[in-house]
């Protein structure tokens, strides 16, 4: 063995130790380089004893260091094999490892050493390769230079926690993938705990799609489902109020011109209608010149919006134009009445403009010690639940965009490839332009994103390209690992061949966030902390309850919308203080309801319609021909 080699890596590797330590300390080499291509080495390996202790065992997935001057080379091992060429006469290797380098660790001028990514010296055909043990993992994961949380364990030493940088990972978002029970719900509840942990400051939207996150965060949560959450209709612009109208389903192009045309002079009537003591007040000659636009969120009644579709359908001669206006009519008045849609037209002729309270209770401000929202979606109607993730996320980033980021929000979606998908024509296009928003400009308002899904293959690449920070959980199918392997940036992107054999719990932990690409085992949750499906209710009665919630009858209650299991309704302090800072509302005359008998030229019967038209052309002019 070369002392001189083996100085100069002790010097390499040498934290704050004294220079007679470091010389005194003995160090073994594993191997040689034997080739270098790019950013990877292969390094020429002599034949292991049976016996040999495990930090001296070469296999993949471990951490590997080259001395090269006074540098001491990081590197992962990709692949072992034996050599199928003879070895030279003075060396002993018998098989070869292919290494990724990604990082370096730095003697200072202090004596002490550093780590950086990247590498800066490329090593030499020689060089000697030596073991990264405790010592070395602790420099590399262990920086204490940043807000940093501790989300588990190192595979190749246990003993060293898993820490991510969280400002990175928050700033440049990031992703949780892997297959179905691998445990990525533990791991984003871990995660959102360490996270308001190290950031206060921070407030969190949990879009729950199946209801499994509900008991995981104990009193920090406000717990939102169809039957304590409002979302009046007027939030919702154009496209979205169109979806729900239509259940989801392709909408008529003549309907649809027809509500672009009456929903801007709704909303202007209700403005008129407040006068000088609403929110919504012009002054003098403006209001008679007030123009609104369809997505801007001003409140309106659903009474004028038909009273003015009315006026319209009873303008007209032709009975075919009078069908288009009742068929849209009845399409608003079914979705009204509704059970299901309560949250949002509970009080659709009342009035009154909400907005404050309502950006208070979704978004936590002020947190009042429950900094999360947890939206749950399955309650919801199944078509207007696209809708729904639209403007929740839409309305996230209009906040952080007119309030200049004063307020950091991190949105977390579940099941990211419903809303995403990377065939465009599925699933709702302005549900992925308001996620796609959040992901390329939200970290300039402290908007952050945070996805979760078991089919990364099926999500739009744009949106998972700008998560920097990636958690890859165990991944069987091809089409999965190809998609991550085109989005990770590292050079160990080969550790994504590892996927199919990692355990439940485990993950390869890529990006920004990461000192080094790694594989890590998050820790586990205490048992009341586990996320668990919540779609029938979480909390268990007495026996008798549960018999009679979970009865034939009352499920079907349930499914009608009829009855649903009450929930703690949203804290009073947030609507509270919310409500501090809303004008009182002026008080509105009741809307007169539209006349029972406004369709009746279409219920009438065939002859007396046909009676009316003779008459009709009687009186009429002859027309020109």
């Amino acid at each position: 063995m070369n002392n001189g080699a083996a100085s100069e890596t002790d010097l390499a590797i040498g934290d704050t130790q004294s220079a007679d330590q470091a010389s005194a300390q003995k160090i073994e080499f594993l191997g040689r380089v034997i080739a270098v291509r790019g950013s990877q080495a292969s390094v020429g390996l002599p034949a292991a004893a049976p016996d040999a202790p495990e930090e001296r065992r070469v296999t993949v997935g471990k951490f590997l260091g080259i001395a090269a001057g006074k540098r001491l080379l990081v590197g992962v091992i990709t692949d072992v094999c034996l050599r199928t060429e003879p070895a030279l006469p003075d060396h002993d290797h018998v098989a070869a490892a292919q290494l990724d380098l990604i990082g370096e660790i730095r003697s200072g001028e202090a004596r002490t050493a550093h780590f950086q990514r990247g590498v800066t010296t490329y090593p030499a055909i020689g060089d000697p390769v030596v073991s990264i043990g405790s010592r070395e993992l602790r420099l590399i994961f262990q920086n204490s230079s940043s807000r940093m949380i501790d989300v588990g364990k190192l595979q190749q030493d246990n003993a060293i926690a898993a820490r991510v940088d969280v400002d990175e990972m928050l700033s440049k978002h990031f992703a949780v993938l892997g297959t179905t029970g691998v445990g990525k719900s533990s791991a984003i509840t871990l995660l959102l705990h360490q996270m308001l942990q190290a950031r206060p400051d921070l407030r969190v939207l949990l879009l729950d799609v199946h209801n499994e996150y509900g008991r995981c965060f104990g009193e920090r949560a406000q717990i939102l489902d169809p039957n304590n959450v409002k979302l009046p209709f007027w939030l919702f612009n154009f496209d979205e109020i169109v979806d729900v109208f239509f259940g989801g389903r392709p909408s008529l192009e003549e309907e649809v011109n027809f509500l672009s045309e009456v929903i801007p002079l709704a909303k202007a009537s209700y403005a008129q209608q407040i006068g000088s003591a609403g929110r919504l007040a012009l002054k003098g000659s403006e209001q008679a010149n007030a123009r609104y636009t369809l997505d801007v969120p001003v409140p309106y009644r659903i009474a004028d919006l038909l009273a003015l579709l009315d006026t319209r359908m009873g303008k007209l001669e032709n009975r075919a134009s009078r069908m288009v206006y009742h068929k849209l009519i009845t399409r608003i008045e079914t979705v009204c009445n509704d059970p299901r849609y309560a949250f949002m037209f509970e009080n659709a002729n009342v009035g009154g403009d909400t907005m404050v309270e309502i950006l208070a209770t979704l978004f936590r401000l002020p947190p009042n010690g429950k900094p999360i929202t947890i939206m749950q979606l399955a309650g919801f109607p199944s078509e207007v639940v696209d809708a729904l993730v639209s403007v929740t996320c839409r309305m996230a980033f209009d906040l952080g965009l007119w309030s200049d980021g004063d307020n950091p929000l991190l949105v977390v979606c579940e099941e990211a490839h419903r809303y995403m998908a990377a065939d465009h024509s599925v699933g709702f296009a302005p549900t992925r332009r308001a996620i796609s928003r959040i992901a390329k400009e939200g970290r300039k308002y402290r908007v952050f994103l945070g996805l979760v899904t078991q089919r990364p293959a099926e999500l739009d690449p744009t949106i998972l390209s700008q998560c920097s920070t990636l958690f890859a959980m165990r991944m069987t199918n091809d089409r999965d690992q190809a998609l991550l392997r085109s989005a990770v940036a590292d050079t160990a992107a080969n550790l994504l061949a590892f996927l199919p054999s990692l355990g439940t719990g485990e993950a390869f932990a890529f990006g920004e966030g990461v000192a080094l690409p790694t594989r890590l085992k998050f820790r586990q949750l205490p048992a009341q902390l586990l996320p668990r499906s919540d779609t029938m209710g979480g909390d268990q009665g007495d026996a008798n309850a549960a018999i009679d919630n979970h009865s034939l009858a009352a499920v079907i209650d349930r499914w009608r919308g009829r009855t649903t299991k009450p929930r703690t309704a949203p804290d009073k302090p947030a609507e509270e203080a919310a409500a501090a800072m809303v004008p009182p509302s002026p008080s509105l005359q009741p809307t007169q309801g539209l006349d029972p008998n406004r369709f009746r030229l279409l219920k009438r019967p065939l002859e007396d319609q046909s009676a009316k038209a003779g008459l009709e052309m009687q009186t009429a002019e002859p027309p020109l021909r």
